[in-house]
């Protein structure tokens, strides 16, 4: 009989974590409840891994590593802490505001939750597996409440906004990580959104316009997600 562990809250290294003794221990510390940082050489195999173990419900992020190079496995490492450090922000941060919030709608017998998730909770994105894991995260807790609490009289919904242009955005822009040009070519309406524009799609999902509407992942996103 095998002993049962627990790690949650915990995150597990695992090298050659794409094939044999190393896939088996990944599995083993997912399935004990860690989140998995996946390093592997082969690229290929270990997204593919991790989209296995992420398409069962766990928290895994696939990092490429030569072992045999240092630098390499240093910035996995790092890639690691940072996996936990964005799930806390991303997702146990909204967690924890909704867990609060409830407390005070389930007294009064009704109130409003928007939830921020993103674009990237409804699609997927090369090199952001930790920040979409969280966002897909945000759109299932979103639902889950919605259906708990929609007989209390709360209503819960999320916002999934697209490329906005704000100051994190601008950074992104000015740092190369983010062609602005492209991802304004990426959509329908070929511009990026405002501020603005998401706090109106929150302020009606709090209205009594949208009094019938819960368990709902709205897209603001220039109609990325439409094509």
């Amino acid at each position: 009989m095998n002993p049962a562990y627990d790690f949650t809250g915990q995150v597990a290294f695992v090298t050659g974590a794409s094939s044999g003794m190393g896939l088996a221990t990944a599995r083993a510390f997912a399935g004990a409840g860690a989140a998995v940082a996946l390093a592997d050489i082969d690229e290929d195999a270990v997204n593919a891994v991790a989209e296995q173990l992420a398409g069962d419900d766990h928290r895994v992020l696939a990092l490429v590593c030569d072992v045999t190079d240092e630098d390499q496995v240093a910035a996995a490492e790092e890639g690691a802490e940072q996996f936990d450090r964005v799930q806390d922000v991303n997702l146990r941060g909204v967690w924890a505001s909704v867990k609060h919030e409830l407390r005070h709608m389930r007294a009064r017998g009704s109130g409003a939750i928007v939830n921020c998730s993103s674009l990237g909770g409804l699609v997927g994105n090369p090199g952001r597996a930790a920040y979409h894991a969280a966002k897909h995260g945000v759109i299932g807790l979103t639902r889950s409440v919605a259906l708990e609490y929609g007989s209390r009289g709360v209503r819960v919904n999320a916002v999934c906004p697209g490329t906005i242009s704000t100051p994190m955005v601008d950074a992104m822009v000015e740092g190369g990580e983010l062609d602005r040009s492209r991802a304004e070519a990426g959509q329908a309406i070929d511009r990026l959104g405002t501020a603005d524009e998401i706090a109106q799609a929150v302020l009606w999902l709090c209205s009594d316009g949208a009094s019938y509407v819960t368990g709902v992942a709205l897209p603001v996103d220039g109609g990325y997600t439409a094509q």
